[in-house]
């Protein structure tokens, strides 16, 4: 049997899945492909990323224009971002829980400006939604992650969780960059926010 011939054998025996699932599934795979080719990918290349036929993206999406825009409101969406705050120890160091929150949120940040910037709509305004999340439901969703996690060092926080989640969800999206140093780590990133721009030796 020919290589094509099997992964037509392979195609038709795959599981069935629900139209749902098979648009979560078809969104997921273009998302990466979207923010490498931007609105050039086609449809035949999503479908062999995926293992389909180009029709069965047909039979769950209207045309292409509904893909790219269910794969922009997906990218969007605050749901992994938010899985992936609920999943840090609490039980860690309060530095260590933000470093990770940091790198969660830089992760969904980036996914974000991948997609966007690849389509043109850099500046734009949220597009739709995934889920029910739009622009503002997203931030408010992130930001209470936030304070689940502050919420353990309440007593040793200058201000109130709610507060310092807000000013550290703004520090993640407004990180000034310079030509001539590197993007600060995680790490690094909470170190200052936690404890300011001066060094341990500074008088």
């Amino acid at each position: 049997m020919t290589a094509a011939k099997e992964n037509q054998t392979t195609r038709r025996r795959a599981p069935s899945m629900s139209p749902e699932r098979r648009r979560e599934m078809i969104i997921h795979t273009a998302i990466p492909l979207i923010a490498e080719y931007g609105a050039a990918v086609t449809t035949a290349k999503i479908a062999r990323a995926a293992g389909i036929g180009e029709g069965t993206i047909f039979r769950v999406f209207a045309d292409k224009d509904e893909l790219l825009q269910a794969c922009i409101a997906e990218a969007l969406s605050p749901e992994h971002a938010v899985r992936e705050l609920d999943a840090i120890d609490a039980s860690q160091p309060l530095a260590e829980r933000l470093a990770e929150a940091a790198d969660a949120l830089q992760a969904h940040m980036s996914r974000m400006g991948a997609v966007m910037g690849s389509l043109g709509h850099g500046g734009g305004k949220h597009p739709g939604t995934v889920r029910g999340a739009g622009r503002t439901e997203s931030t408010a969703r992130i930001r209470a992650a936030l304070v689940d996690l502050l919420e353990p060092d309440r007593a040793a926080l200058r201000r109130p969780p709610e507060q310092i989640a807000a000013l550290f969800f703004g520090l993640l999206f407004i990180q000034p960059r310079t030509e001539d140093e590197p993007d600060l780590t995680p790490q690094e990133l909470v170190e200052v926010f936690l404890h300011g721009a001066l060094s341990g030796g500074a008088e």
